[in-house]
């Protein structure tokens, strides 16, 4: 059992008032020794007193880009953040460091509230968080003309954007900073926006003449694959036992029902696996959040409504059961794996009713025609992704105006190239079928149709009369069904926006129904072996795990790492991350000096919690 750690609300500061350069900071504070790329320009432009709109992927350090800027500068740094989730931990975080942090949200009562407005009056804060819709407040406002402000920073900024995945009204209020505050700095940071996007960021924001720093959007350590979904259930299942039986987790379902029922099916198979959607109490969904942080091995099932801001580094696999609505939400999505840098997957199972779905969700929607005209967009470009027959990152990074001069070798598509066929003629049967069933019959009807069903509602109907009446039956109805899926992803038929699920011809088929036009279109792969499936989701480098030759010592460390986060009331990683226990394995420190060399371990971490591991590895080694 460890002693009594200290817990102030607002840490002392642990080294001299004398000023310090980000690099000094970067080492002493954060334990590391170098900027990674783009990061130290960064932060000198913010530290210098310019503004700069950031655009890096999830996992590529963003934080510190702000982070090291609120502690070089007089004042307080204002981080504007959407979820009070997310703000907690980031504070959380920052105190273990010996940050003084805090934040102004609504879970605080009117006591600390005052206390935490007075510290910042005072100047005893280095970096506090608000939500946007606390910051534009009148009060909050006054408080901060009063207050010494080192920067602003305003993070997850696509948020401002209308026509984003994320978008919070009270984020394009922000744009009143630059007028409110003209001698204050501020930072917009975001992993996920393309150049519209961008764009609308700069000018919503008042941050047109700020410097843009944009990083490479690729995540080489996450391996993205997209597969026909044939049993959902089945495929999700078979895929968690092959490649993540013990792994930390997200599957995203579209609805809550379906987060329902899929939490129940996993956790009737033995994994911890919770339920996260908005139709949970805020009781519920904190606690099941907070079991994601802090246990091992934890799969959470939820809707978009989880995950923003979520700084878990060993999320090992993100898996989608539906089709996301836009690749933004996707790389979004999925960008929450392999924080760590790590080999994780991203794993995407669609089929035409998710294609049907969502084209009628979009064209029943309220928006103008406009807004409708960009979601058209959007999701073709997504389709377009799942559908697509070389390198799904080179598809990806292109969309967002990133380049990848050679497939990446770590998509499915490079890995197990997929065949195509001249789909043409089975193309014009389909097409036929529809066309002569009166554009009034979902695809699977007409897949029986095409295969020469002898069903009651066929025959009832009088289509075993029709010249399409039994012509498709050198395909099996998997076939067929892919066969409508590209159809319909492609733009040749389309979903009865009226939502019965029929489908119906659009102007593209003309050319092929005339004969003018030849298609070619991929085949779905077999499903994969479960023998094979562990070594193909390695390919982009081994886990952590893979690479631990002493397994009793790295048990020791995390169990070291868990007490004091348990007596912390933190999640484990907030105490050290796994790249940083496993360099403590591999470098056996034997003194504090030793320890500081760690990666990860800055002055403060190692002042609070040097002796405990430091004890922890001697005993490791008298016991060998």
């Amino acid at each position: 059992m460890y002693p009594d750690l200290d817990s102030q609300p607002f840490p002392p500061e642990t080294t001299a008032s004398a000023p310090r350069t980000p690099e000094q900071i970067l080492h002493e504070v954060f334990g590391y020794e170098q900027f990674r790329p783009l990061q130290g320009d960064i932060v000198h432009e913010v530290v210098n007193g310019g503004d700069a709109l950031v655009l890096m992927p999830t996992g590529g350090g963003k934080s510190l880009c702000y982070q090291v800027p609120a502690l070089a500068r007089p004042g307080t740094a204002i981080v504007i953040s959407p979820l009070i989730a997310l703000m907690q931990d980031q504070v959380a975080a920052l105190r273990e460091l010996g940050v003084r942090a805090a934040f102004l949200n609504s879970t605080m009562d009117y006591e600390q509230a005052r206390d935490t407005e007075y510290a910042l009056l005072n100047g005893d804060i280095d970096l506090l968080y608000c939500a946007p819709e606390r910051l534009i407040q009148p009060r909050t406002l006054d408080l901060m003309h009063q207050a010494p402000l080192a920067l602003f920073a305003i993070d997850e900024a696509h948020c401002v954007s209308q026509w984003g995945h994320d978008f919070r009204s009270d984020y394009l209020s922000l744009g009143m900073l630059a007028e409110a505050f003209p001698g204050v700095p501020r930072i917009a940071l975001t992993a996920t926006a393309d150049e519209r996007t961008r764009k609308e960021i700069a000018e919503r924001l008042s941050l047109t003449d700020a410097r843009h720093f944009i990083s490479g959007f690729d995540r080489p350590n996450i391996q993205y694959r997209i597969t026909p979904k044939i049993n959902a259930n089945k495929q999700l299942l078979d895929f968690i036992k092959a490649e993540h039986q013990d792994d930390c987790g997200i599957v995203y379902c579209m609805s809550r029902n379906k987060v329902e029922s899929t939490a129940r099916l996993l956790a009737d198979r033995g994994y911890t696996a919770l339920p996260y959607h908005a139709g949970l109490s805020a009781e519920q969904r904190a606690e099941n959040q907070e079991r994601f942080l802090r246990e091992d091995g934890v799969i959470i099932v939820a809707t978009i409504a989880f995950g923003m801001g979520i700084d878990k580094p060993d999320v090992r696999f993100v898996a989608h059961l539906d089709l996301p609505k836009s690749l933004e939400a996707y790389y979004q999505e999925t960008g929450r794996a392999g924080r760590d840098g790590k080999a994780s997957t991203a794993w995407l199972v669609y089929g035409l009713q998710d294609v049907i779905k969502l084209r009628q969700m979009l064209e029943g929607s309220a928006g103008s025609d406009h807004f409708k005209r960009l979601e058209r967009q959007k999701l073709d470009a997504m389709l377009g992704l799942c559908e697509v027959t070389g390198c799904r990152r080179q598809v990806l990074l292109s969309y967002f105006g990133d380049h990848l001069e050679q497939p990446c070798g770590n998509c499915d598509t490079c890995l197990n190239p997929p065949e195509t066929w001249d789909g043409t003629v089975a193309v014009q049967k389909a097409l036929s079928c529809v066309y002569r069933t009166g554009q009034r019959f979902g695809v699977n009807y007409i897949i029986d149709v095409l295969r020469g069903s002898e069903n009651e509602r066929v025959i009832q109907s009088g289509h075993n009369q029709l010249s399409t009446y039994g012509i498709g039956t050198d395909l099996s109805a998997n076939a067929w069904k892919s066969v409508f899926r590209q159809l319909v992803a492609k733009g040749y038929l389309r979903a009865d926006p009226e939502g019965y699920g029929s489908l119906q011809l659009t102007e593209h088929c003309r050319p092929l129904l005339k004969g003018e036009k030849v298609i070619e279109l991929r085949k779905d792969p077999a499903p994969p072996k479960s023998a094979g499936g562990k070594a193909s989701s390695r390919r982009s480098g081994q886990s952590i795990r893979d690479q631990i030759t002493d397994q009793a010592g790295w048990e020791a460390l995390r169990a070291c790492r868990k007490e004091l986060a348990d007596r912390q009331g933190v999640p484990p990683y907030v105490i050290f991350h796994d790249t940083t226990l496993f360099d403590m394995l591999e470098k056996r420190p034997r003194t504090l000096e030793e320890l500081g060399e760690v990666s990860g371990v800055g002055a403060a971490k190692l002042d609070k919690y040097g002796e405990f591991f430091l004890q922890t590895i001697n005993e490791l080694d008298s016991s060998c």
